[in-house]
C-alpha cells in the first residue's frame, strides 16, 4: 500500500480525464450517490452501465444522464444483489469481453425493525450490501482480469467508522438494531475491499481494489436531476446550514470517481472527502485503525466465501 498522499490540487472534479473505450459498471447507479457517480463517469466518454434491481428507475436515470451529458454512452443492467443465484447471469448479460471498473455502490438501509432476510436467508442489509457485492466480484473477475488495469471500487460509509464487526453475529440474529446493522454491513464491505486487494496482490493480478466513502452526503444539499432527484427551494433552505460540514450526493460521488479514474490511485487505499472526511474534494485518507486488522478481514472473507459459495479471487468455471 502506498503511503504517499497525492495533492488534491492536481485533481479537478469538474474536469475529469477522458476514458473513451472503457467500460464501467456502477451498482445502484439509478439513484443517490450511484446516479452521480454514473453521471460524472459518463462525461469522460466511457460506456457506463447502471446496475439496478428496478429497470424502470434505471431507465429514468439513463434518460437523466443523457439530458445532462450529450452523447453519453449509458445503458442499464438488471442486477439484484439480494438474489445470489442471479448474479452470474447478470455478469454474463454485460455482453463484454472486459470490464475496466466496477463501483460497488448499491445498498439498502432500513430505518426500523423488524429484521428482514433475502431469499437466500441472509439479513437483508448484510446480504445485499456485503454478500451480494462479494459474490458479484467473483463472477466479474474474468472480465476485470481481461482489462489492462481494472479497478474494483467499494463504497463504504463514514457511519462504519464507529462500528465494529461481531464475527459471531454477522447476520444480526442475536441483536438486531437497524442503524448499527447498516453500519456494520458497510464496514464489512470496506474490510472486503481492502482484503480483496491483498489477495489480488498475492496472486500477481493486475486488478486493483480501492475503498472510498462519501463523507456526509444529504439529499437537501444535492442538486436536482428530475425525475431521479428533485429538490425544492424549501428543502435546500432547511438543509443549507448543514452545508458547513456536510455536502450533497453529487460531491459524495467524487471519491469513488477519482478512485476509478486517477492513475495515481493505488490498490488498498481509502479515499474520502478532504474536510474532516465529511465534505470537499477527494483525498487519500489513512486507513482506519480497525480496518487495518487483517485477522478480522481474513475471517470475514472465509465466512463470506462459505455463505456465497464464491471466492472472488478464484475465477469461476
Amino acid at each position: 500500500m502506498s503511503s504517499s498522499v497525492p495533492s488534491t490540487s492536481l485533481w479537478d472534479v469538474h474536469r475529469l480525464p477522458r476514458a473513451d473505450d472503457r467500460l464501467f459498471l456502477v451498482t445502484g447507479g439509478n439513484a443517490g450517490i450511484g446516479y452521480f457517480i454514473a453521471e460524472q463517469l459518463s462525461a469522460t466518454g466511457a460506456t457506463v452501465v447502471l446496475g439496478s434491481r428496478r429497470q424502470e428507475k434505471a431507465k429514468a436515470a439513463q434518460a437523466a444522464i443523457r439530458d445532462r451529458v450529450p452523447g453519453a454512452r449509458v445503458r442499464t443492467l438488471r442486477l439484484d444483489l439480494a438474489d445470489l443465484s442471479s448474479l452470474r447471469k447478470a455478469a454474463d448479460a454485460l455482453g463484454s469481453a472486459h470490464l475496466d471498473a466496477v463501483v460497488h455502490n448499491a445498498g439498502i438501509a432500513l430505518d426500523d425493525p423488524p429484521r428482514r432476510e433475502t431469499r437466500d436467508g441472509h439479513e437483508v442489509m448484510f446480504g445485499t450490501n456485503h454478500l451480494g457485492h462479494f459474490a458479484l466480484t467473483g463472477w466479474l473477475m474474468p472480465l476485470l482480469s481481461a482489462a489492462p488495469a481494472a479497478r474494483v471500487v467499494t463504497m463504504g460509509s463514514f457511519a462504519a467508522k464507529s462500528e465494529r464487526l461481531d464475527l459471531g453475529d454477522l447476520q444480526s440474529r442475536q441483536d438486531y438494531r437497524p442503524k448499527r446493522t447498516y453500519g456494520r454491513s458497510k464496514l464489512a464491505q470496506m474490510y472486503f475491499g481492502l482484503e480483496l486487494d491483498r489477495r489480488l496482490r498475492a496472486t500477481g493480478s493486475t486488478v486493483k481494489s480501492v475503498v472510498a466513502h462519501p463523507g456526509g452526503a444529504l439529499d437537501s444539499l444535492t442538486p436536482s436531476r428530475p425525475p431521479v432527484q428533485v429538490r425544492s427551494f424549501g428543502t435546500w433552505l432547511r438543509g443549507a446550514p448543514a452545508g458547513v460540514l456536510l455536502q450533497g450526493k453529487h460531491a459524495g460521488a467524487w471519491p469513488a470517481v477519482r478512485a476509478v479514474l486517477d492513475p495515481t490511485v493505488h490498490g488498498g487505499q481509502l479515499w474520502g472527502p478532504r474536510v474532516f472526511s465529511l465534505r470537499g474534494r477527494p483525498r487519500l485518507d489513512p486507513v482506519w485503525p480497525h480496518l487495518a486488522d487483517t485477522a478480522v478481514a481474513a475471517e470475514l472473507w472465509g465466512v463470506s466465501r462459505d455463505l456465497t459459495g464464491i471466492d472472488p479471487c478464484s475465477i469461476p468455471e
